[in-house]
């Protein structure tokens, strides 16, 4: 699974909070994060411009991966049904693409391409907080699947 995130040069406590979960996962699911250099707003572009952008480098990051797209129009699930989801996701035998857009959100042709739009909240996060609970919400699935007694229900 690889986590493609719009920013880079994230403060020291994220990158100690999502390496901790990341570095968890099972050889058979390795989760890493491909860091997206964001678009700089410079010279007049406006948010379509840095989106549309934004998406290119995603699309060639992302290769032939099964899409998610982190979107707060998208889904909710709880745990339980994120687990269901994730032995899908891995049944498919595809590479996996969880995709966090920039500043300016993602471009619609993400969101068109997705497999799975997922909202982690309706609340806007901050960037960093969102790989954190990203990240822990994989961990937490997985052990789900494992029956692990991580998660409680």
């Amino acid at each position: 699974m690889n986590i493609i995130s719009v920013g880079h040069k994230m403060p020291d406590w994220v990158e100690t909070a999502c390496a901790e979960y990341l570095k968890r996962m099972p050889r058979e699911m390795t989760t890493e994060i491909i860091e997206i250099k964001p678009d700089k707003r410079a010279s007049g572009k406006n948010s379509e411009v840095v989106q549309e952008a934004e998406a290119k480098r995603i699309l060639e990051a992302a290769g032939k991966c099964y899409l998610i797209a982190l979107d707060e129009r998208g889904q909710e699930v709880n745990t339980l049904q994120l687990a269901e989801k994730m032995t899908i996701w891995l049944a498919g035998g595809k590479d996996i693409a969880l995709i966090i857009g920039g500043a300016d959100g993602l471009h619609p042709s993400i969101k068109q391409k997705a497999d799975w739009l997922w909202s982690l909240s309706k609340l806007t996060l901050p960037h960093g907080m969102v790989r954190i609970l990203l990240a822990e919400q994989l961990y937490r699935a997985h052990t789900v699947i494992q029956n692990h007694p991580y998660h409680r229900e």
